[in-house]
């Protein structure tokens, strides 16, 4: 579900759960997306919180923040 997110967009959570077809399993996307050793090819960066913001990262939050406004520019 990460890797068919477009390059320089986002989906919460949540919108990751919902795609896979399990709703309620929010909270275990979030915790594979910080176990995530390989986030250049798994791009655990595009998943952020339902408020918007970026949230937490295995790669630390400045440089997630980092990828994402590089996608973005692209």
């Amino acid at each position: 579900a990460l890797m068919k997110i477009p390059v320089g967009e986002t989906r919460s959570y949540a919108a990751i759960a919902d795609a896979l077809g399990a709703p309620k399993a929010t909270r275990a996307v979030a915790s594979a997306c910080a176990r995530n050793r390989v986030a250049i090819v798994v791009p655990c960066h595009r998943a952020i919180r339902s408020d918007g913001t970026p949230g937490g990262s295995r790669w630390r939050l400045p440089l997630k923040t980092e990828y994402l406004q590089r996608e973005r520019a692209a």
